[in-house]
């Protein structure tokens, strides 16, 4: 049964510099790259060396501790430097991009409406896009082989300056509840979807999950505190956390078999020149999304909201 929380502690805090609903879409950046360090306590194993060529969809390294888990290339390419640091620690892989892209073959479209929660996870697993699900407490990769107690999604960002998820996921609703429909075969519990109280969000008619509303300020759409509101974790118990946007791209591929790591991002902040949202790819350097779009200036660059995101530059 879907629940309504208010949320009373907390502040929204209004900084300058908020994202217009408008879309410019960026050209395909010639440099790209995929950091093992985003990812918690993951030990990679690489798979190729300097010098290979991939396409979007080709496994580049994969985690020590599981190697089904696989990270695969966002783009076609050629792997440019491994860039290590201190006791030969992996530090990101960079890849060159072809300006005409290839992608893996695409795989056979099925309906997946059948399939058990072993054959679901099989499917990730193989296409590279188990690391999008995220394992509660401590933020690390899923363990494959957990059985989660729920899967939590939140359709909202109430941080300072946070994207409109529902703006982001236009026209890309069908993807979006495909990804719901996958997500669902993997617990035996409940796909928590959770929104925002009056933001309208067309997530609210999802299927194969529960849509709890949310209301009140910051911290209100962070998945930690989601958790804590709709289905607590007790000692032992795991729960399984998924990014809105990530859910999309798990839709897309099931839906069209093909490997399409596009996304769209907001650029915010009183120093951008027009604050608005861009069409990029995962992975695509930061030169590329910042191209002539921010002001002159000592800038700090944060991946994320400026109180829990990652200070890029």
């Amino acid at each position: 049964m879907s629940k309504t929380v208010k949320i009373r502690k907390g502040a929204n805090i209004n900084l300058v510099g908020s994202a217009e609903k408008t879309t410019s879409d960026t050209t395909l950046p010639n440099s790209f790259a995929l950091k093992p360090t985003d990812f918690h306590h993951m030990v990679p194993k690489l798979l190729l060396k300097e010098g290979a060529e991939v396409k979007a969809g080709t496994p580049i390294f994969y985690s020590k501790s599981n190697e089904r888990i696989k990270f695969v290339s966002p783009v076609s390419g050629e792997i440019a430097e491994v860039v290590r640091g201190a006791k030969r620690k992996i530090l990101e892989i960079r890849i060159v991009a072809d300006s005409n892209q290839k992608a893996e073959t695409a795989v056979p479209v099925v309906d997946f409406s059948s399939f058990d929660r072993a054959k679901m996870a099989d499917v990730l697993l193989d296409a590279g896009l188990w690391p999008f699900i995220k394992r509660r407490p401590y933020d690390i990769i899923a363990d494959p082989t957990e059985a989660p107690k729920s899967i939590f999604v939140s359709g909202f960002d109430s941080g300072p300056l946070g994207a409109d998820l529902n703006y982001i996921l236009e026209r890309r609703e069908s993807d979006f509840q495909s990804g719901i429909d996958a997500l669902s075969k993997l617990t035996e519990g409940k796909v928590h979807l959770n929104i925002e109280s009056g933001s309208g969000s067309f997530m609210a008619n999802a299927k194969n999950a529960q849509v709890n509303t949310f209301s009140g300020p910051h911290p209100a759409g962070l998945p930690g505190i989601q958790i804590h509101h709709i289905d607590p974790v007790s000692k032992g118990e795991v729960v399984w956390v998924v990014d809105a946007q990530a859910v999309a791209i798990i839709g897309r591929f099931l839906k069209t078999g093909k490997f399409d790591f596009s996304k769209k991002i907001a650029l915010a902040g009183s120093e951008v020149e027009k604050p608005q949202y861009l069409n990029t790819w995962i992975g695509a350097s930061l030169d590329s999304i910042l191209n002539r779009r921010v002001k002159e200036g000592d800038n700090r660059i944060i991946d994320g909201n400026v109180l829990s995101g990652k200070k890029l530059s």
